[in-house]
Parts: C-alpha cells; structure tokens; sequence
C-alpha cells in the first residue's frame, strides 16, 4: 500500500527553498501589466505531481506554501488577484492524496470557489490529461510556469513540453530524483521516446558506458529536449543537500529575465541549511567553505572548471564570457566574470589582450601551457 504521507528529504526541503524564492519573484513580475507582452496579464501555475501537501511531520508540501505565499504576498496590493487573472492548478493521481490535498486546501483557506485566485485540485495522470486540462481551462493564451516534480518517475511528454513553450513567456521546471537514473534500465522504452521526443534522441545517452557519467549525460539530453522544444535558455543544476542524495532540476525559460529570477533565487537560499547549487558539468565542485558568493569574490574551483571548458572552445571576450555564465551555467552570475578572470589571470591560467586593466572588452584566452589540458569527457 503506498504511504499516505511521507517523511520531507533533505533534497526536497532544499528545493522548496529554491521554490519558495522563486515564486516570491516570479508572481510580481508576471502580473506586472506590459512586461510579458500581454495588456493584461493572466498566469497559469501548475503542479503537475502535487501529493497529498503536507508531510510526516507537519511540513507543508508544494501546494499549501504555493498559495499561501501568493495570497500574503508583500505585493499582493499591486498584483490586482482576481479568479479571472490567476489559476493554479495541482494535479494528483493518487485519490487518497487527492482527497487529502484538497481537505487541507480547504481547511487552510477555505472553499475554494471563495478564493481571490482560481485554485483547480485535479485527480489525474499528469503525463497524460495536463494538456487537456489546460485547455479546459483556456491556458494557452497566456503565460505558464508548469513544475514537472515527479520525483522519481519523469513521464512528462515532450510534446506537452514543446506546447507550452510556444505560449511566449512560459516557463517549466523538471525533476529528476535521485533513483531516477540508476533504475532507468527499467523504465518502458516507449515512454522514453515520448519524454525526449523519439528514440534516437536519448539512445546516445542509453550507451554511455562510465557508470560515474550516465546520470550526467541523462540530464544533458534532457536539456537538450528543452531547447528543440522551443526554450531559449535551459539550465540544469544539482542541489545538494547537508545531509542524503541529491536531485537534478533542469529549468526551461524564453527570457535572459526568467534566467537571472531563477540565479537570484538559487543565490539567496545557496548555502541555507548547509545547502548548495552545482554545475553538472562540473567534477570538482565546490570546495567546503566556500558558498558565499565566494567570499568577494573568493575563486572556486567550479567557476575556474567551466570557463576553462568554455575557453577551450575559442577566447572570449570578458563580456561574452558574462553572458554564457549567465545563459550557460547553472548558477554563475555576468557580474562573476570580471573577477573570476582576474583570479584566472593572477594564477597564470589565462593571456588577456590587452595587457592591464579588464575591461569588458579585453580578449581572454587560456594561457599556451593550458591549452592542451582538455575536459576528460
């Protein structure tokens, strides 16, 4: 029999931090009328595998702290809530869950026909009716930020992916639990070709040999997934608990803005509760000690790691290396370059032209002797 309520592992805890942030940012910005393009703006928030919103002890689940935080919301005076202009939806497949998440919605708020915003509990399979569902409910001319937080089974079509980023300004978030990789052997192949998009996109990955490397190619093809579908920028990151496995989250957005919403968030939880945000392409990660935006500015081995893979590439401007920290990694931030360059500089890792003061137009290149040292993948 499966669990009604279960205990909140330290991954998940530290990704509704990130969550929680996020949102904080993201309702403000969404509502706010002309900046997404719409005279008047309406969003669409959905939690495609929304549980029973509580767990073991006590703590809230996704849901409750959803709209709890958007109805006491700092700037809920200015956001001008209505049915019509918000609807979040949450999507459970379990009924006994089902049933559960909408008595404590109910308790917690009250009816939900009486709330400010529309609030749709839903008991389905969100791999197969969340696109029916947004249709229902007319979603598609506006905004989406959909949360695809299965855990350990990732079974979002690629093409509900694909759909909603066509709808300009949406956004998505995918997870994948720690298990996710290691038990993919047992997962039905044609389910794999409908979460990548067909069979020859993720057969590469299939074959990945190094055992150590399997999980990081998985995620590097999802991400890839997110870019055929339509999303500009993508970014997968791996958060890392103080205590228990990690998870993997890859973050799909049209605007360079969702990009540095999503790093501001990751900023300001980065190191809470001994958590923190990896790059997956990195090895080293980040050394003990070392979270705090490092330290004004303290260098990290993840940071020197990726901009000598990106130098590896071809030199750069220091401008240009902002802007791929920004749009290409998982946390780093434009105004990380300039000082990353310099301690690179400073350790005789990189040639600068010209010579003196970085300036955001000084070329940078790795230094002769580094060249040669390429990425072991």
């Amino acid at each position: 029999m499966v669990a009604l309520l279960w205990k909140l592992e330290p991954a998940t805890a530290a990704k509704h931090r990130l969550y929680k942030r996020y949102l904080d940012a993201w309702w403000p910005i969404m509502l706010q009328p002309n900046h997404t393009g719409y005279r008047r703006p309406r969003v669409t928030y959905v939690d495609a595998f929304a549980g029973p919103g509580r767990y073991e002890d006590g703590e809230d689940g996704s849901p409750v702290f959803a709209i709890e935080r958007l109805l006491t919301h700092s700037a809920v005076g200015r956001m001008n809530l209505s049915r019509d202009r918000v609807t979040m939806l949450f999507i459970e497949r379990d009924t006994a869950r089902w049933r559960y998440l909408r008595e404590l919605v109910v308790s917690r708020f009250g009816p939900l026909e009486r709330l400010p915003v529309r609030v749709e509990i839903r008991n389905a399979d969100a791999g197969v009716d969340t696109e029916g569902m947004l249709t229902e409910l007319d979603a598609w001319r506006a905004p989406i930020l959909a949360v695809f937080d299965s855990w350990g089974n990732v079974n979002v079509p690629y093409d509900l992916v694909r759909r909603i980023a066509g709808v300009r300004s949406s956004e998505v978030i995918t997870t994948f639990g720690p298990n996710w990789f290691s038990r993919r052997e047992t997962l039905n192949t044609d389910l794999l070709d409908v979460v990548f998009g067909g069979r020859s996109f993720w057969q590469p990955a299939d074959r990945e040999q190094r055992p150590d490397e399997r999980w990081r190619t998985w995620l590097d093809t999802y991400r890839s997934a997110l870019a055929r579908a339509g999303f500009a920028f993508q970014l997968q990151f791996e958060v890392v608990p103080h205590t228990g496995q990690p998870l993997y989250l890859v973050f799909g957005t049209g605007s360079e803005k969702g990009v540095e919403v999503m790093k501001d968030a990751m900023w300001n939880v980065d190191g809470d509760g001994g958590m923190s945000f990896r790059d997956p392409r990195t090895r080293g990660g980040v050394p003990d000690g070392q979270l705090d935006l490092f330290a004004e500015i303290q260098q990290t081995d993840e940071l020197t790691e990726l901009l000598t893979q990106r130098l590896h590439e071809g030199r750069a401007t220091v401008h240009e290396l902002g802007g791929w920290l920004l749009c290409e990694t998982a946390r780093w931030r434009r105004t990380h370059a300039r000082a990353a360059v310099t301690a690179m500089r400073d350790a005789g890792l990189v040639a600068l032209t010209p010579h003196g003061r970085i300036t955001k137009q000084a070329l940078v290149e790795l230094h002769p002797s580094r060249r040669a040292r390429r990425d072991p993948r």
